[in-house]
């Protein structure tokens, strides 16, 4: 599953750096697929979605720090736990019920987005 930030952060900042997939953003900033990826031009996620990984993409929360689901591989492939939960200082990083993905498919986002 991706993970997703609750409205209880406290925008420390923490979380960011240490995601490896640049799946975090600071709130009301715009991102990329492309943002410290491997994407390029047009792409298609692994559940079907086509985008322009260059192309600046709306911010998820204008208030507080978020998740880019379709970034967001929970550190598989490159951890043994979500770094981001780890740091958090007020654990408002949980498992995004919304977004049910397992280990196998978590593995091929990293794939398609590290080559």
């Amino acid at each position: 599953m991706a993970l997703t930030i609750t409205e209880d952060c406290i925008n420390c900042g923490a979380c960011e750096p240490v995601c490896p997939n640049n799946a975090i953003y600071e709130g009301g900033a715009a991102w990329r697929f492309s943002d410290k990826t491997n994407l390029s031009g047009s792409v298609s996620t692994p559940n079907g979605n086509s985008f322009d990984a260059d192309a600046e993409q709306n911010a998820v929360s204008d208030d507080f720090y978020f998740i880019v689901t379709d970034k967001c591989t929970e550190c598989k492939g490159f951890h043994d736990e979500p770094q981001c939960v780890s740091e958090c200082p007020v654990d408002c990083i949980i498992v995004d019920e919304n977004n049910k993905e397992d280990e196998t498919q978590l593995l091929a986002k990293k794939s398609w987005m590290h080559g």
